[in-house]
């Protein structure tokens, strides 16, 4: 592969760095004292669990370790440096304690008598709001999901996440959608994952969201991200440096068969983090679907048909996780990890169609049903290396280089029987790909520290081969072999990319940001026998800018900034090969090789308003402009519709429609309305236009909307209710529109034994009204289709706190020393 020599170089660093672990691990040095004590309540001496105890250096209040006290209120720490400490005792609703003691060669083990904690003075109800964080945190360039504190995504995975998100929009398939685009960039902890959107690799309802720590979404980001999509998605997981075992597990249960346990571990030691997890599922789901179609063939023969369906979804998903953050030194850290997946889905679905001829009274009724059974391995591996300078603070270099290996098999069958002739096929697909990746980032402040540039390369390749074994009954109804729908393909791709950015905090508020990123494009492959080929290469530059105006005398308190960015929508492999692929035998897509890729000038202005008493408000003005826009376009097949017995066969093909213009406004409030209610709303409205290339029709446009309303309760301690609303307006498509649809979400979560477990409850789309409506209209093909996936669905979990991993308690990730303690 062209794109591997590229990364050896950085690759053959990480190895030396893995070379000299153990050495790092060996060289790390303990002590032989130790200290050990009680802490109790200063009223009545009763034991305290799970206060925290710290131990920090007397000579500069460096953090060397800490720990929690058990049950009986005890404590102990181990393998200490001789020295003198100071110990810093603290627990919720009590005054934290401090005192200096020393260990000495003389006395190298201190038992401490009763460390006596007084009852704290302030509310607890003043406290607790004040460090609450907000469900979704508007920042100027960016939207952050703080996941923990939202109850409609407990159990869930990161689908049940975005739905939560302005600017975001999920339908009832999981694709996700931003700002009307479904064309997104969508990262892992800031590196590409095999996450796509409909892309190859675990999907997003694979990532559970006791994962995520946070999402952040960048409508309009910089020159730093990937030019390719309508924005980026970053999910964000959880990452522990607290000493010792933390963690938490959880076991979800649903009705209908659906768990979903899940384990996540970490271990901070010294100068090593360790991290294990496991995310399991196992879920059945229900689906109704039904359609019309009305066709008019080139002779004027109308056909009208109709089909009705029910199916049976059963999803068995394995995911692992290991992971390892080491301290080289004081400035620089190496991470590794390694996350398999495993999944299995089998599918049932039984379908019933009638055809008659528009005008005759003859009805034909079929029956069809549809097997599938898929596996998918995937392997995903990464190093990550980090440097900065104690002399020059944010400098910073970073690199990643990783791979994801996938692996899956696909066997469909769809059979058809009450036609004329039997009919159907079974369709045998095997997948494998393998995509590798490497970046590095130099971050350089200016003199004065008012300034940043910010430069990087990077680099993803991908190498993809499969295969489609195809087979149709004979005049007997046995399968045989389909040659002429049966294939091999093997396709590589490769992006280059670099980018420099450059930011300056200016006189009077304002500061600025410009940048560029350059990336290129080189796709090659094919069928194997020859039959159809892509080979396309371009280059293409794409340049942003920020400008922002700090309105209060506070940061971020009212602020207004204005962005630009170009960005890119790129074409894939199967969008361009013009090859059939049968989704069932009356729909099939066909790749086109003319398709040019798609490009947009982005522009935004933002204000950002933060109020007294905790309340803020984000406005958003954008406007999208694109240049050969890319449509899915649907037609009638009319060879295939008259030869292949099973009615109306429909094409579905990717078209460059013109020019399109979209200009939308987005807001957001949240606002504490009381002690134990508080309320957060956002929605957008936006004009969407959907390019036409006859040259007798017009670009279509339409007003669309989107609108979010979370209502948290806190009706007493340890209580958290969450009320959700939103609805989607309609939403023009290439050749039709989706109808309205929206739903109400309840949550509830019951906290457990002083905080150490949680007790949750949820119910989606309670009202069971979230349904997927579609109608297509165009002079010779007129079709509705409706599809109802099981969305109202009860969730019961229970959750276990490991160590320090309290909900709602904050523990500042501070430097560790080289202390530690023991078990």
């Amino acid at each position: 592969m062209k794109f591997l020599p590229c990364l050896s170089q950085p690759l053959r660093g990480l190895a030396l760095l893995l070379t000299a672990l153990p050495l790092g691990l060996h060289a790390q040095q303990t002590g032989p004292a130790q200290v050990s004590g009680t802490v109790q309540e200063a009223a009545g001496g009763q034991p305290v669990p799970f206060a925290d105890v710290l131990l920090l250096r007397a000579a500069d209040s460096t953090l060397v370790t800490g720990t929690q006290t058990g049950l009986d209120g005890t404590f102990r720490a181990e393998h200490l440096a001789l020295g003198r400490y100071i110990l810093r005792t603290q627990a919720l609703n009590f005054k934290p304690q401090r005192r200096v003691l020393a260990l000495t060669a003389e006395a190298p083990s201190v038992a401490l008598g009763p460390l006596r904690l007084a009852a704290a003075a302030t509310q607890l109800g003043e406290v607790r709001v004040v460090a609450q964080k907000a469900i979704v945190q508007q920042e100027l360039g960016k939207t952050v999901i703080n996941v923990e504190k939202d109850l409609s995504s407990v159990g869930g995975t990161a689908v049940n996440v975005l739905q939560n998100v302005p600017s975001v929009a999920v339908d009832a398939t999981g694709t996700v959608s931003l700002r009307g685009s479904s064309n997104l960039t969508i990262l892992i902890d800031g590196k590409p994952a095999g996450t796509g959107n409909g892309g190859p690799g675990p999907r997003l309802d694979q990532i559970p969201a006791s994962q995520i720590a946070q999402v952040e979404v960048m409508t309009n980001p910089s020159a730093k991200y990937d030019a390719s999509g309508a924005g980026v998605i970053n999910i964000i997981t959880k990452k522990d440096k607290k000493e010792g075992w933390n963690g938490q597990a959880a076991l979800n249960v649903a009705n209908g068969d659906k768990y979903a346990p899940s384990l996540s571990l970490s271990r901070h030691h010294g100068k090593a983090t360790w991290n294990l997890g496991y995310d399991g599922n196992d879920q059945v789901y229900r689906t109704r679907t039904s359609s019309t179609q009305t066709a008019r063939l080139p002779d004027g023969t109308g056909l009208f048909t109709t089909q009705a369906g029910q199916g049976r979804q059963r999803n068995r998903n394995h995911g692992l996780s290991l992971g390892l953050s080491y301290d080289l030194t004081p400035e620089q850290t190496l991470s590794v990890s390694v996350q398999p997946h495993l999944e299995h889905q089998t599918e049932t679905d039984n379908q019933v169609l009638t055809q008659q001829t528009v005008g005759a009274p003859a009805v034909t009724t079929q029956y069809g049903q549809e097997l599938a059974d898929v596996n998918v391995k995937v392997l995903e591996t990464s190093a990550d290396y980090r440097r900065t300078y104690a002399a020059h603070k944010g400098r910073e270099l970073t690199a990643n280089a990783g791979a994801v290996l996938i692996s899956a098999t696909i066997p469909v069958t769809q059979t058809l029987t009450g036609g004329p002739a039997p009919a159907g096929f079974r369709q045998d697909q095997r997948v494998d790909a393998q995509i590798y990746f490497g970046q590095a980032d130099y971050t350089r402040p200016t003199a004065g520290g008012k300034g940043k540039l910010e430069t990087g390369l990077k680099l993803v390749g991908s190498r993809n081969s499969g295969s489609t074994a195809m087979q149709v009954p004979g005049t007997d109804g046995e399968l045989l072999p389909d040659a002429a729908h049966s294939f091999d393909y093997r396709f590589t791709q490769v992006l280059p990319a670099a980018y420099a950015t450059f930011s300056q905090q200016l006189s009077h508020g304002w500061s600025a940001q410009g940048g560029l990123r350059t990336e290129a494009t080189f796709l090659n492959g094919g069928l194997t026998d020859g039959r159809a080929s892509v080979n396309r290469s371009y280059v293409s530059l794409f340049p942003s800018a920020t400008v922002a105006r700090e309105l209060g005398k506070e940061p971020g308190q009212n602020r207004l900034q204005f962005s630009y960015a170009r960005r890119l929508n790129r074409p894939d492999f199967m969008q361009q090969l013009p090859l059939q692929l049968y989704q069932d035998p009356r729909n099939y897509r066909q790749g086109n090789p003319a398709l040019l890729p798609e490009f947009s000038h982005n522009l935004e202005l933002g204000h950002q308003l933060n109020l007294a008493g905790g309340a803020s408000l984000t406005s958003t003005v954008f406007a999208r402009f694109t240049q050969n826009a890319i449509q899915r376009v649907r037609s009638i097949d009319t060879l295939a519709t008259r030869t292949a017995n099973v009615g109306v066969v429909t094409q579905e093909t990717y078209l460059n429609y013109g020019n399109t213009a979209n200009l939308g406004l987005e807001m957001t409030w949240a606002q504490p309305l009381t002690k134990w209610w508080r309320v957060s709303a956002s929605g957008s409205v936006y004009r969407s236009q959907i390019a036409t290339n006859a040259a007798d029709a017009a670009n279509r446009s339409a007003l669309a909307g989107t609108a979010r309303l979370a209502n948290n309760f806190t009706p007493r301690k340890g209580l958290d209710v969450q009320l959700t609303g939103n609805v989607r307006s309609t939403v023009l498509t290439a050749q039709g529109r989706q109808l309205p649809t929206g739903g109400l979400d309840l949550a509830l979560r019951q906290q457990l034994f002083q905080e150490r477990a949680a007790l949750t409850f949820r119910v989606s789309d309670l009202l069971n009204t979230q349904v997927r409506r579609t109608e297509l209209a165009t002079p010779e093909l007129q079709t509705s289709l409706y599809n109802k996936y099981e969305t109202r669905v009860a969730w019961l979990g229970f959750t276990w706190y490991i160590g320090a991993s309290k909900p709602g308690k904050k523990i500042d990730n501070a430097p560790s020393g080289g202390g530690g303690f023991g078990g």
